[in-house]
């Protein structure tokens, strides 16, 4: 597989988060803190409602970037939290290579992706750099 830099990757959308999807996040990561899954706790606090686990969503970019490079085809990546993630959320992923180089006869490609809000506000902003695989959706 052959990317450019500028190249894309295909939009994906990902359905409306849903309380569900945080407690089994929560439960397969770990990570019980109760502000992700109980409202009474969150709004004492001073939030709206339960939110998202910002790792949840750190997933749900690099699903994505797996889905179009291929399994196994990550070999850095880092991630930056912007805002919060709420239920009823819709969440888009995207992202642009801005390198490419070749490494011991390996195709590498440095990319920057986002997850976004159904608002448009960025949730989560990463960079990866991968060696794409005939695996993957590009």
């Amino acid at each position: 597989m052959s990317i450019a830099p500028g190249s894309t990757g295909p939009e994906w959308d990902v359905p409306a988060v849903t309380r569900t999807h945080l407690v089994r996040y929560a439960g397969a990561s770990g990570d019980l803190n109760p502000m992700h899954h109980d409202d009474s706790i969150a709004q004492t606090v001073g939030y709206p409602s339960v939110f998202a686990h910002g790792m949840f969503t750190a997933g749900v970019l690099s699903t994505y970037l797996t889905r179009w490079l291929g399994t196994g085809s990550l070999r850095t990546y880092r991630v930056r939290f912007k805002t919060q993630v709420w239920p009823g959320d819709v969440l888009t992923c995207s992202a642009q290579v801005t390198g490419v180089s070749e490494v011991d006869g390996e195709e590498v490609v440095e990319v920057e992706a986002q997850v976004c809000r159904q608002d448009g506000s960025v949730a989560v902003q990463g960079w990866a750099t991968a060696v794409p695989s005939a695996g993957g959706a590009a």
